[in-house]
């Protein structure tokens, strides 16, 4: 599945785990988050080609990168958020920023500026937010006035503000978008540019060790061949192109903070007793605040590691399954995160423990690169435009695939995740008949409900193939494919018909048109599968 050969993959993969244990102790990077310090040293040894080069994963070979992929990538974030989220936001920032310059810049631009990132382990940042424009980025005001002689335009001057800029006080080059003549258009700046001032460092929540600042620029001049392309009003487009890319990124932030804080939970559950045993034999505890965490968790990786295969294979337009496995993967992570400090219990809330600090730092990731509102929009728009396409067939046609699946390859949850599917097409078809959608809460909610239906599914249908990232056996991951397909099921025909009754829909019959009495027929063995991924995620996480 990788793009690089597996070999280099794993190689780099164990050079950070090799660097993480000897330099980045939970001591150090709970001080680096006291101090609000962001670790210039640690990211120019990262950088460092003649020492891990890790910025070379993003840059294709023909510019001195490693041209990994995006499950490479999705290895390396997930890794690099298992160590530290702050840390990864930094090189999360630079990825974001080469990225205008990948997507849409001339060859004379990629080779210049892409083979000076690989060579020299430029720190780059992305311009695009701005305070009263975040994900709507059409509504941004960053102006670049063309500047002509002899009737050529020679430069520009830019001016406006930037706001929520990763690595914006420390980057070296910024690529920044702002509104032209013929459109928004992306340019590259530098960091010495006369009139480009860096605002202070924000004082943040969580991810203190990455740096997060304004942008200010007045009349920055930069000249023509800064401009991204060559040619203006493309800027939009070069965004969005890249979304499903970027957005798969983030997910697997979510993925490995939750990880992070999960595992920390699953080692506790070992070592603490209470009620005369451990709790870790406890299904009131692994019940709650284990299992259901993992089981989300790895549903959202079997999503991952599937977009990202398709986006390998050079399929394009995925920025909805982009948005899907960002959505649950850090909705996910937030929650094994915010459940890990309940697991630890009093300690869980004091900065002695990591959970705590996690807890902070994978919060953000429902935030940047677009929030879960804008997951559950982006989702819920493209998938009901899908809906209305096929006159409702997309998801019927799809639970007749996981029906076969069923047939062939029971243990997995296949016709499970198919009442699920059968049930979300049978609540957008309500919603178009009874008009729904007008209220923007239900269309949101079915956003939300289109995440689980697709998780649901793909993880059915990839379960008894063990993830190179986790050491779960096929059974384990079966049984937590089955887990995951009730949950998403049930949650669809209940959630989905409280929302309709609410919004005013008018069949008298929907309840039985939804499955239900099959959905909760198919309850049936969850405890069960519950006690068997309870007992494995001990055994894959003994007590240290």
């Amino acid at each position: 599945m990788t793009t690089l050969d597996t070999d280099t993959l794993e190689m780099v993969l164990a050079t950070l785990r090799e660097y993480a244990a000897k330099q980045l102790s939970p001591e150090y990077l709970r001080d680096l988050d006291a101090r609000d310090e962001f670790p210039m040293d640690v990211l120019r040894e990262l950088y460092d080609p003649d020492k891990i080069g890790l910025h070379l994963i993003f840059i294709p070979e023909e510019y001195g990168g490693l041209g990994g992929g995006a499950y490479d990538i999705y290895r390396v974030s997930e890794l690099m958020a298992r160590i530290d989220l702050g840390i990864a936001t930094g090189v999360l920032a630079t990825f974001l920023g080469t990225d205008p310059i990948t997507v849409g810049g001339t060859e004379e631009q990629k080779t210049h500026w892409m083979g000076r990132i690989a060579d020299e382990g430029l720190l780059v940042a992305y311009g695009a937010t701005e305070p009263q424009a975040g994900s709507d980025l059409g509504t941004l005001t960053t102006k670049a006035e063309p500047v002509i002689e002899d009737g050529q335009v020679v430069g520009y001057k830019i001016s406006g503000r930037k706001q929520w800029i990763s690595n914006g006080g420390v980057a070296e080059i910024y690529t920044i978008l702002a509104s032209a003549p013929g459109g928004l258009s992306w340019f590259v700046v530098e960091k010495d540019a006369p009139g480009f001032v860096k605002g202070k460092h924000e004082d943040k929540h969580g991810i203190r060790a990455s740096n997060t600042s304004a942008l200010f620029l007045d009349d920055v001049y930069v000249t023509a061949d800064r401009l991204v392309g060559g040619v203006e009003g493309r800027g939009l487009a070069q965004a969005q192109a890249v979304f499903g890319y970027t957005r798969l990124m983030v997910a697997a932030f979510g993925l490995g903070g939750g990880w992070a804080a999960l595992e920390r939970a699953i080692r506790y559950s070992q070592t603490r007793v209470q009620g005369g045993g451990l709790l870790s034999t406890k299904q009131a505890y692994t019940h709650k605040l284990l299992v259901p965490n993992a089981v989300r968790l790895e549903a959202a990786r079997a999503y991952i590691e599937w977009t990202a295969a398709r986006i390998d294979a050079g399929e394009p337009d995925l920025q909805t399954e982009g948005a899907i496995a960002k959505y649950l993967a850090t909705e996910s992570g937030n929650k094994a995160a915010e459940d890990s400090i309940q697991a630890h219990g009093g300690y869980g809330y004091t900065k002695e423990y990591m959970v705590e600090k996690i807890k902070r730092d994978v919060r953000i990731t429902c935030i940047y690169e677009g929030t879960s509102e804008i997951m559950e929009w982006t989702i819920a728009r493209d998938r009901w435009q899908l809906h209305l396409k096929t006159r409702g067939a997309y998801y019927l046609d799809w639970a007749k695939r996981l029906d076969a699946l069923a047939a062939s390859s029971p243990a997995g949850g296949a016709a499970t995740a198919a009442l699920a599917m059968r049930a979300l097409a049978t609540l957008l078809e309500r919603s178009r008949l009874d008009r729904l959608t007008r209220n923007q809460h239900v269309l949101f909610r079915l956003g939300e409900l289109i995440a689980y239906a697709e998780t649901a599914a793909i993880f059915a249908e990839h379960a008894a193939t063990p993830s190179s990232a986790m050491p779960f056996t096929a059974e384990t991951r079966l049984a937590m494919a089955r887990i995951h397909a009730r949950t998403a099921a049930l949650k669809i025909a209940s959630d989905g018909l409280g929302w309709a009754i609410g919004a005013g829909q008018t069949d008298p019959n929907l309840a039985s048109s939804l499955g239900l009495p099959a959905i909760y027929a198919a309850q049936a063995g969850q405890i069960e599968d519950m006690n068997r991924v309870a007992a494995d995620l001990v055994a894959a996480f003994p007590a240290e």
